[in-house]
């Protein structure tokens, strides 16, 4: 029976990895950060199935620590780590630079050095979460594993830091050490300052007249949106891999923020209208069943702009190349954009009707 370790396990991918690896019969150990708040409602489900009773443990590390993440990793001796944990917002990464950096750059060499200082580079393979916002200011048309990285913030350049580092270890110390370059990736478990569930959690209280209006920054910035669950079963083809070696996981497929936000209030057939320009855009209510929505208003503006939500650099064309992926492991995401979309409206309205208790 395999081991595994994952940090960041109490995030969005961490949650769906636990589930696929013990769904697989792996042993899943999930390295969490010590809180004084409760932070593991993506994996309570997990921890309270008698299923995965004595398969599912966690244990309070740090990443920052290379004590800590060495100890942990010469107990447990696991055969397959993956290295999820991050400060992984853009935004926060201009106001938090520096632990940004500690995180996602030296975080990640603590747990190669870990390996390496373990003497456990035969038995360990290891996984890097890279991310497409490395690519940065576009080079090509569809970003590939050739296209060259032009980073355009700090949680972007720590993720470089990251990447190469993974890279120069696999050729070093001969270890099993991959990257897997993954594009947007949502779902209803995201975390709430993504744009995604930003918006999908929005519409939900507005729609419930708990909220009348969600604020946005750039909603012209194009992205290749898929599903987490998908994602996370690309990271384990890689590590199964026989090879080491670096793979792009998206659709290939991308839309602005605003298809998006169009996408979400076509599922629940609501039509909406764009006026304006700039900071001035807004989205108002022109259609919708009142028996239905007896909260909504037409001519309800329901979008509008906000300046503050503008990075100081933003990253404005995003489209993945899979094709090695597709070719070299035989994947393919499985989930489409509207029915990501279903899923995660159907998910904030049920969890924004609980507000209402």
């Amino acid at each position: 029976m395999k081991k595994a370790l994952i940090t960041g396990v109490t995030g969005q991918d961490g949650s769906y990895l636990s589930e696929f690896l013990l769904n697989k019969n792996y042993i899943v150990y999930g390295i969490k950060r010590k809180s004084s708040s409760l932070n593991t409602d993506r994996i309570d489900h997990i921890y309270s199935n008698n299923k995965f009773k004595n398969k599912f443990f966690l244990i309070y590390g740090d990443l920052t620590d290379v004590n800590s993440i060495s100890s942990i990793i010469s107990k447990i001796k696991p055969d397959e780590i993956y290295n999820l944990a991050a400060q992984s917002h853009v935004g926060v990464s201009f106001e938090l630079p520096y632990y940004t950096a500690q995180v996602n750059a030296i975080g990640t060499l603590n747990i190669l050095e870990a390996i390496r200082a373990n003497e456990l580079q035969s038995k360990t393979r290891f996984y890097q979460a890279s991310t497409s916002e490395l690519f940065g200011e576009i080079q090509d048309k569809k970003q590939s594993e050739k296209t060259k990285f032009y980073p355009k913030s700090p949680y972007a350049t720590s993720k470089l830091f990251g990447y190469w580092i993974t890279k120069n270890y696999r050729e070093s110390y001969n270890m099993h050490a991959s990257n897997g370059i993954l594009f947007n990736h949502e779902s209803p478990r995201r975390g709430e300052t993504f744009v995604t569930r930003k918006i999908t959690r929005g519409i939900s209280k507005i729609i419930l007249g708990i909220e009348d209006h969600i604020k946005l920054g750039n909603i012209y910035s194009l992205r290749d949106w898929g599903h987490a669950r998908d994602y996370v079963e690309m990271c384990w083809k890689i590590v199964q891999h026989k090879k080491a070696d670096d793979f792009i996981v998206a659709t290939g497929k991308q839309h602005t923020v605003k298809i998006f936000i169009e996408k979400c209030f076509k599922y629940l057939d609501i039509k909406i209208k764009w006026s304006g320009s700039g900071i001035n855009e807004t989205a108002t209510i022109v259609k919708y069943d009142q028996d239905r929505y007896p909260n909504l208003k037409k001519n309800m503006k329901v979008i509008k702009i906000d300046k503050k939500y503008f990075r100081p650099n933003e990253v404005e064309n995003l489209i993945g190349d899979f094709s090695k992926s597709k070719k070299t492991l035989n994947w393919k995401p499985k989930t489409s954009i509207n029915d990501l979309i279903k899923e995660m409206i159907d998910s904030d309205m049920s969890e924004s009707k609980k507000l209402l208790k």
